[in-house]
């Protein structure tokens, strides 16, 4: 709706001032071509006020649903005002944080080949390039021997016994479906991969396969270990991937039974792109069996969550020492202010909305939407309230109730 009252507004004020260069023309040759250039057109309209002044209205007319369309935005989606004034819109794109860097040289099926997603989970080593469903060159290597320290391995083409067997597939321009090929001996490979946070293995990379197949490769290579993908040192919820979500339902039953001792079995086989699932967990917690039912959703902006989750997190383990030591001291000692490094959750805000009024905040609401402004506290509905400074001399306020807040977060003055 806010796209809608901007681009209306914007396109009134456009037939506004195409309107006055016409004026200008009727007027004179002159006069048409000085309403083309701004200080000339406020002294046509100074000179010829009765020719402008339709014109003049309707640009004026189009500025109302031009304010009222930016006003929405900032209200409900700040961050998307900012950039469209600040021209980002107009800067080039800049490559997705995490990125991999994948340095090899050389050829697959006799055509250059550089990948740009690389895995190596289950002991299977993948290199793609290309983003859609079928890759447009791929090389699989699986039976891989991963080990905690990492991988190192030498394969000669006469070494004998099982060897990890390797796959090539290409799609070419007029095929809808790859072609592959697969080898299981003949061929030198070298591994020499390490671990880094974290979840990545990094090395060298060499495979030379026969002349029939056309490739050789070497050079240095970056792969993810695991589903998980990183923002920031945080777990990319975003994601699409059971290990997204085991991550996810770990974390969850941690907080729900107040232990670290968590073992998940694995998930069954679901579709995680539908963006709403409902599994039937079972887990080893404390050491016995459980089976919990839990139901996940795909926020627009958040990513994967679970519904009805209001656990609050576990305390740190070296916290945990001190209070049990001592609880006559914590129970008679004042409450601290929350350490600003602390991360912002809303059952934090709910439990002490007091050490955190006038702190600039955004708050996420179930239907995808965006509040930012300075926290005010809790109303006597209990409804959280943020207050915005407008840019003349006036404040707007934001009222949430706690049960529509799907996630809090704190923003830089």
């Amino acid at each position: 709706m806010d796209a809608l009252l901007i681009l209306g507004g914007l396109l009134l004020i456009l037939v506004g001032l195409v309107l006055l260069v016409m004026r200008g023309f009727a007027t004179s040759l002159l006069w048409g071509w000085a309403c083309l250039l701004p200080p000339l057109t406020l002294l046509f309209i100074v000179r010829h006020w009765r020719r402008a002044k339709h014109a003049l209205g309707c640009c004026a007319l189009g500025m109302i649903p031009l304010i009222v369309g930016l006003a929405v935005m900032a209200g409900q989606d700040p961050q998307r005002l900012e950039a469209i004034i600040g021209l980002q819109w107009l800067k080039p794109e800049q490559p997705a944080a995490g990125e991999l860097n994948i340095q090899l040289h050389g050829q697959l099926n006799g055509e250059p080949f550089t990948p740009q997603e690389g895995e190596l989970v289950d002991g299977v080593l993948s290199l793609r390039e290309g983003q859609d469903f079928f890759a447009r060159r791929e090389l699989s290597i699986r039976g891989l021997p991963v080990g905690v320290d990492g991988l190192r391995l030498d394969v000669l083409p006469d070494d004998p016994g099982q060897l990890p067997e390797i796959e090539l597939s290409w799609l070419l321009p007029d095929q809808d479906l790859p072609e592959a090929r697969q080898l299981k001996g003949g061929y030198t490979l070298h591994l020499d991969l390490h671990p880094e946070q974290p979840n990545r293995l990094v090395g060298e990379f060499h495979l030379v396969l026969p002349a029939q197949f056309q490739t050789t490769l070497t050079g240095k290579v970056e792969l993810f270990r695991n589903g998980l993908r990183y923002q920031q040192g945080q777990v990319d919820r975003t994601v699409d991937s059971r290990d997204t979500l085991a991550y996810l339902i770990t974390d969850y039953l941690q907080r729900r039974f107040a232990t670290r001792d968590v073992q998940l079995a694995p998930l069954p086989l679901h579709d995680v792109t539908t963006g709403n699932l409902a599994l039937d967990v079972q887990a080893r917690v404390g050491g016995q069996e459980q089976r919990v039912p839990v139901r996940l959703s795909k926020h627009p902006q958040l990513g994967w969550r679970i519904d009805d989750d209001r656990f609050p997190e576990l305390p740190e383990a070296s916290e945990a020492a001190p209070i049990a030591a001592a609880p006559k001291a914590a129970v008679n000692a004042p409450s601290a202010q929350p350490d600003p490094r602390q991360e912002l959750t809303l059952a934090r805000l709910l439990a002490e909305p007091q050490h955190y009024v006038n702190q600039p905040m955004r708050l996420f609401s179930e239907k995808g939407t965006a509040v930012q402004g300075q926290f005010a506290g809790i109303d006597e509905q209990g409804q959280l309230v943020l207050r915005q400074r407008l840019n003349g001399s006036g404040e707007a306020r934001f009222t949430l109730l706690p049960a529509n807040v799907v996630h809090v977060e704190r923003v830089d003055e």
